[in-house]
């Protein structure tokens, strides 16, 4: 009997998990992204790799530089409190506009997903950790329907890890989670106002967190982080 045969990943496939990657911390700022090496570990031709790669490079995750190669984007001090200033703006709506749309079936996917982050965070999974608290608030955009705001938000979270792990936040995880928590339930008492004003303070414990007089400077091997 013949073995079927699995199809190529796409360049959007490719640029997903790359993404993914970033975002699970495996691959910190600075990372030098070689279309070799990715080329073996996907078992396709470099010029998908390429198309990947700019998909990666519009939404600010990685930048390519002529005659040098591709590196994960090293966000500066500015940047980082533009993003999150963004976001503040962005997700207070989001906010507002989840009180108003949430059913209790919505309800009952988030607790799910906090239990998720509470046992990662109890665990000390800090991949599993970092993805649940980030995909928290793209799961909020989810659940309000609004796929332009869902693809924003998709790609701030990933510049806001990127920042995380170069100015090596001091925000606990813990913490972190207790806000998400303490946002659905003002949102499941239907309080608009305080779950806009508990989002927005949770944003900014995060921002507040960040060292911006340090810089961590790491570096990984692709292949053995996307392979790890």
């Amino acid at each position: 009997m013949s073995q079927e045969v699995q199809p190529d990943p796409s360049a959007d496939h490719i640029a997903k998990e790359v993404a993914g990657a970033i975002v699970a911390h495996k691959l910190p700022p600075g990372t030098r992204l070689r279309e070799e090496a990715l080329a073996r570990v996907y078992k396709v031709s470099r010029t998908k790799i390429r198309a990947a790669l700019l998909m990666l490079s519009k939404d600010k995750l990685i930048n390519i530089i002529p005659d040098k190669g591709a590196f994960v984007s090293k966000p500066d001090a500015n940047e980082a409190r533009e993003v999150y200033a963004v976001r503040r703006i962005l997700e207070a709506a989001l906010a507002r506009e989840f009180v108003a749309r949430a059913t209790a079936a919505d309800y009952r996917r988030i607790d799910d997903h906090l239990a998720e982050e509470r046992r990662a965070v109890e665990s000390g999974d800090v991949q599993a950790r970092n993805h649940l608290l980030s995909h928290f608030h793209i799961l909020l955009a989810e659940i309000v329907g609004n796929t332009v705001l869902t693809g924003m938000l998709r790609e701030l979270s990933a510049r806001s890890a990127v920042i995380t792990v170069l100015f090596q936040s001091s925000h606990d995880a813990s913490c972190s989670s207790r806000e998400h928590h303490a946002f659905v339930e003002a949102a499941r008492a239907g309080d608009a106002e305080r779950a806009c004003a508990l989002m927005d303070e949770h944003l900014e414990h995060v921002l507040a967190a960040l060292d911006f007089d340090g810089n961590r400077q790491d570096g990984s091997d692709l292949v053995a982080a996307l392979l790890s």
